[in-house]
C-alpha cells in the first residue's frame, strides 16, 4: 500500500516538474532568425565559407531554433560597410576584416593583422589567452560591436610586381594594389598605394594601370591568374603575418541573447576560426606548385628590402602611439606578447621547421 503512495505521489511530482519546466526550457532556447551579411563573395569559398560553417554548426547546436543566413557582400550590404550595418542594427552580424575600418581608426587593423605583427599561431594564443578579444572587445564597444575571431589565412604572400625588386629604391613610384596599414607603411619607401577590388585587379594589371599587387594566397591568388600579366611573386606579406577574419555581432543583439546561444556562437566561432586556416594550409601547396609550373618567380623580398619595410612600420607605429591612446593600449599589449612568441617559438617551432625544411631540399622528404 505504501508503495503504492509513493509511485503515485512521484508520478504527480514529475508532472508539477514538467510543467514548470517546459516553459522555462523553451524561452531558454528561443526561436531566433538573424542576418550576417559577409565581406566577401561567394567566389572566395575559403573566406566566406567560414560564414556558413558558422551558421549551419549554430543551426545544429540548437536543433533549429537559431538561424543565421549569411549573405555574400553586396547582396543586402557593401562589402565595406558590414560593420557600419552591424553597428546601426541593420543587420545582427557581419564577417569581416577588422582592418578594412582602420580608416575610423587605426586601432581596428589589430583585430587582423598589422605590419610585422604576430603570425597565425600568437595571434590565436593572444586572442584566446593573453587577453585579446576582452581588449578589442573594449574598444570595439565603442562601435557598438561585439567581436569573436573567425578564420585566419595565415601568413599572405607579398604581391605580384610586374618587374624585379631588388632594392628599396626599386619600389619608387611602383603603384600597388595593397590595402589599410600595410599600404601606409609601405608609402614611405615610394610606393604609391591603390584600394582597388578583387575583381578589378587583374585588367588594372593587365592594362599597367598597376603595377603590383597583393591579394592572399596561392590558392586565391591562382583564381585570379595574376601569374599571367605581373610573372614576379614575392613573399612573405610582411603587412600579413597572420590575417585574422572576425565575427562583428550588434552589441546589444549580442546581449539579449540566452547564454546557451551566446556559448553556442561563442564556439561555432572558434570552429569557424580554425577551420579557415586548415582550408587554406591544405590547398595553397597544391595552387603554389601550379602557379610556379605555369611560370611564376618565386622569389623572398630581398633581405634589404624587408629590413627597410620594418624600419618604416616602426616609424609609423611611433607616430601613431604619440597621438592615439586606444591605439597605443593595444599596440603595447600585442608586441609585449610578441616579444615573448617569438622568443618560445624559435627554440621549438622555428628549430623543427627549419630542421624539416633542410631535409626537403636535400630530397629527403
Amino acid at each position: 500500500m505504501h508503495r503504492r503512495k509513493f509511485i503515485a505521489s512521484a508520478g504527480t511530482a514529475v508532472a508539477a516538474t514538467t510543467a514548470l519546466a517546459a516553459p522555462a526550457i523553451a524561452q531558454s532556447a528561443p526561436e531566433i532568425k538573424w542576418r550576417l551579411t559577409s565581406s566577401f563573395p561567394k567566389s572566395l569559398d575559403t573566406i566566406f565559407g567560414a560564414a556558413e560553417v558558422f551558421a549551419k554548426n549554430v543551426a545544429d547546436a540548437t536543433d533549429g531554433k537559431f538561424q543565421i543566413q549569411a549573405f555574400p557582400a553586396g547582396e543586402i550590404v557593401p562589402g565595406l560597410q558590414a560593420a557600419d550595418k552591424v553597428t546601426d542594427g541593420t543587420v545582427e552580424m557581419c564577417h569581416t576584416a577588422s582592418y578594412y575600418y582602420w580608416g575610423k581608426d587605426p586601432t581596428f587593423a589589430f583585430g587582423t593583422a598589422v605590419p610585422f605583427g604576430i603570425n597565425s599561431r600568437q595571434q590565436n594564443a593572444w586572442m584566446y589567452h593573453g587577453g585579446g578579444i576582452d581588449l578589442l572587445n573594449e574598444f570595439y564597444g565603442g562601435y557598438n560591436i561585439y567581436a569573436l575571431p573567425g578564420g585566419n589565412t595565415g601568413a599572405q604572400m607579398g604581391g605580384w610586381f610586374r618587374k624585379e625588386i631588388k632594392t628599396p629604391e626599386d619600389l619608387q613610384g611602383v603603384k600597388m594594389r595593397i590595402g589599410g596599414f600595410g599600404g601606409k607603411v609601405i608609402s614611405r619607401l615610394g610606393v604609391v598605394p591603390q584600394q582597388i577590388a578583387g575583381g578589378e585587379i587583374y585588367p588594372s594589371l593587365e592594362k599597367g594601370t598597376i603595377d603590383a599587387a597583393e591579394w592572399v594566397g596561392p590558392y586565391d591568388d591562382q583564381k585570379l591568374g595574376f601569374n599571367k600579366v605581373a610573372p614576379f611573386y614575392y613573399y612573405p606579406g610582411w603587412w600579413e603575418g597572420g590575417a585574422m577574419l572576425h565575427f562583428f555581432i550588434n552589441k546589444e543583439k549580442w546581449e539579449a541573447l540566452p547564454k546557451s546561444y551566446q556559448a553556442i556562437i561563442t564556439s561555432a566561432a572558434a570552429f569557424a576560426n580554425v577551420d579557415m586556416q586548415a582550408k587554406y594550409d591544405h590547398l595553397n601547396p597544391t595552387a603554389l606548385k601550379k602557379l610556379v609550373a605555369d611560370g611564376a618567380k618565386l622569389s623572398p623580398y630581398p633581405q634589404a628590402v624587408m629590413e627597410a619595410c620594418f624600419n618604416a612600420a616602426k616609424e609609423t607605429y611611433a607616430e601613431i602611439t604619440a597621438s592615439n591612446a586606444a591605439f597605443k593600449k593595444v599596440y603595447d599589449a600585442m608586441m609585449a606578447y610578441r616579444a615573448d612568441a617569438f622568443l618560445w617559438q624559435q627554440v621549438s617551432e622555428a628549430t623543427f621547421d627549419n630542421f624539416m625544411m633542410g631535409q626537403q631540399r636535400k630530397k629527403q622528404l
